[in-house]
């Protein structure tokens, strides 16, 4: 038996023409075209003119910024919730695990405008189901016949702190026996024997009864944490009957004989494990507590919103100003864009003002120590500067790394930081990261890593060069010094299964594979779904989930496709690839000339699939040595 186991706050009162206007946008260079939309102004850095109009959210804007070589869609959010039936039923078919039924491509990232527009077209096609149906369920997907049939190796419940029960699993290993219910049985009452793990995925543990030697006939498939299972001896000390299986029970005359045999030796569950298993599920976030959260249609600035309600650790915060409590945001208890009351006015992010004057009846401020800490800076010597250029995961295309700068500074180690060539005139479209972060990267992370880097949009100089481009816009590159070189040992190896959340529609929670590891960073792909959607994150991110999570919690789980589909959508897949290959000659990694081609003709790059992914830990070596 093992044992135990500058402060900018924002009023909405503000005489501008829109109601959520922040501060007087400085005068435009006169060079520049300007596009207007809905009183906020943006920039076009290249001048292209020509309209078009969004088939799915309505919205007018300028072609050239339009998704998809079609230019039909304003973005990939109006792409993805589109169909040729309904404008729903992208939407229900993600819900039902059905793969797109329109291709989607990951481009250049669009001007804020048309991103935000969609999305709060999408919103707003949310709450509409929201008040005429439920969720639509999800019948007929289990873990354990998807990684029985497909020999699938699940990332182990280490791998995730943040998790249940991530940081006191123990030795819980193939081998370890435990007590369940006897399903294999005709007594009116319910009995238990005792069974052994033979497969290990996440919570999920694939059991076979004692007395079945090789005979896999009766495996079954069941949460460890389930409260179902149960150390050996737990019978004994509760009173509860341990029967044999009724297809072996003839096989020793002398049963008890056979378990002491058996179990001499054998692996447990710690006795207090049920126990331990219930306090890691205790979250300290209570509905009706108060907190800052990112906008999410100006991530330059976080509003006051409530918890509604908690699962798993996960909330569902609902914006404060939101009278019929449809306007909401989820995301998990650890994760950075949530703060305690006063953040913003302590570190001088932007903050828009709620009308509600006073707390409302039952509301109260979530205390400032629930909140994940970041690691101390010392900013008195080098350090980050408005200006400097780097490299930045786009929080509004997870799955693009692109050219950025840092536009803001602020305090405790705060930095609002811009992609560049899409920026808002106002700013609007900042973001704000830690100094520490794991989303941003020195001067030539991509490079190193064999990973696209995402040029700036309208840039025309390709291949993208860091050096030269230093040059052309008389910046420099952020000390690769500053940037947080630290590597866990996080356990994950690519082919590894999950579920994780589509941090794109944060409210669903999908099954998952780690298909490329870059020391700390994880490229997740969604199980079924295009590597259009594949999205970049980091090994410690608290939306990253065991095998098992959601039944655990309660939360609900999004299959994959079916096969069927998935197989049709592959063969369709390799036939687009097949083409590509006899256009470009067979070359997996595109020479600049036909990178330049792929960004001319709207269709998609991928991430260039090098050897140097890494698996576990690794050295700073990764991180490029600036150029002169």
């Amino acid at each position: 038996m093992f044992d135990g186991y500058d402060s900018c706050s924002e009023d909405t009162s503000s005489s501008s023409s829109s109601d959520e206007s922040e501060e007087e946008v400085a005068p435009l260079p006169s060079s520049l075209p300007i596009i207007k939309n809905n009183g906020q102004v943006y920039t076009y850095p290249d001048g292209k003119s020509g309209m078009a109009t969004c088939e799915m959210c309505g919205m007018v804007g300028v072609r050239d910024a339009f998704y998809s070589k079609t230019k039909r869609f304003c973005s990939v959010s109006c792409s993805r919730s589109y169909s040729s039936n309904s404008k729903k039923a992208s939407i229900l078919a993600r819900l039902q695990g059905k793969p797109p039924t329109k291709k989607a491509k990951v481009l250049q990232k669009q001007p804020l405008v048309a991103k935000l527009a969609a999305y709060a077209q999408y919103q707003a096609t949310l709450q509409n189901q929201a008040k005429t149906k439920a969720a639509v369920p999800v019948e007929g997907f289990s873990w354990g016949n998807y990684i029985n049939s497909n020999s699938f190796t699940a990332a182990p419940v280490t791998c995730f702190k943040h998790a249940p029960m991530g940081t006191c699993w123990g030795d819980i290993s193939e081998g370890v026996r435990v007590e369940v219910p006897n399903t294999d049985c005709s007594l009116p009452t319910k009995v238990f024997w005792i069974a052994g793990i033979v497969k290990l995925a996440g919570y999920n543990a694939l059991l076979r009864y004692e007395g079945f030697e090789n005979d896999s006939s009766l495996d079954f498939w069941c949460n460890v944490c389930g409260s179902d299972i149960h150390p050996v001896g737990w019978c004994a000390t509760s009173g509860k009957p341990l029967v044999p299986p009724r297809t072996i029970q003839h096989k020793y005359t002398n049963w008890k004989a056979f378990l002491v045999k058996r179990l001499t030796g054998a692996k447990t569950l710690p006795p207090d494990f049920s126990q331990k298993v219930s306090e890691s599920m205790q979250y300290p976030f209570k509905t009706s507590m108060r907190v800052e959260v990112v906008d999410k249609t100006h991530l330059c600035r976080t509003r006051v919103a409530v918890v509604e309600s908690v699962i798993g650790g996960r909330l569902r915060l609902v914006y404060e100003e939101s009278e019929d409590k449809t306007d909401d945001f989820w995301c998990h208890m650890y994760s950075p864009l949530i703060h305690h009351i006063g953040w913003s006015r302590s570190i001088g992010h932007r903050f828009k003002r709620s009308d509600i004057t006073k707390k409302q009846d039952g509301h109260f401020d979530a205390p400032p120590h629930l909140f994940m800490k970041v690691k101390e800076v010392d900013a008195a010597g080098e350090w980050f500067k408005e200006g400097m250029k780097l490299e930045a995961i786009d929080p509004l295309n997870l799955s693009a790394i692109c050219v950025a700068t840092i536009r803001k500074v602020l305090a405790d180690g705060y930095l609002m930081i811009g992609i560049d060539g899409s920026e808002a005139a106002d700013g609007s479209d900042w973001f704000c990261y830690h100094a520490t972060s794991p989303s941003i990267f020195p001067v030539g992370f991509c490079e190193i890593n064999m990973i696209e880097l995402t040029p700036p949009r309208g840039y025309a100089k390709l291949p993208f060069k860091w050096f030269d481009y230093l040059r052309e816009t008389d910046s420099i590159a952020a000390p690769v010094k500053l940037f947080n070189k630290e590597v866990p040992n996080h356990g994950f190896h690519v082919g590894m299964k999950l579920e994780a959340v589509d941090l794109m529609e944060p409210r669903l929670v999908c099954v998952a594979t780690v298909t490329r590891i870059i020391h700390r960073l994880l490229r997740i792909h969604f199980d079924g779904w295009e590597d259009e959607y594949d999205q970049w994150v980091d090994c410690e991110s608290p939306d990253l989930y065991p095998v098992g999570w959601c039944q655990l919690t309660g939360y609900q789980l999004q299959p994959p496709a079916p096969q069927s589909s998935r197989d049709s959508q592959s063969s369709s897949s390799k036939q687009k690839k097949k083409a590509k290959s006899q256009q470009y000659k067979g070359h997996k990694k595109m020479t600049s000339l036909q990178l330049k081609e792929e960004l001319l003709d709207g269709e998609e790059y991928s991430f260039l699939q090098g050897a140097s992914d890494q698996e576990s830990n690794g050295s700073a070596s990764y991180y490029i040595k600036q150029e002169p």
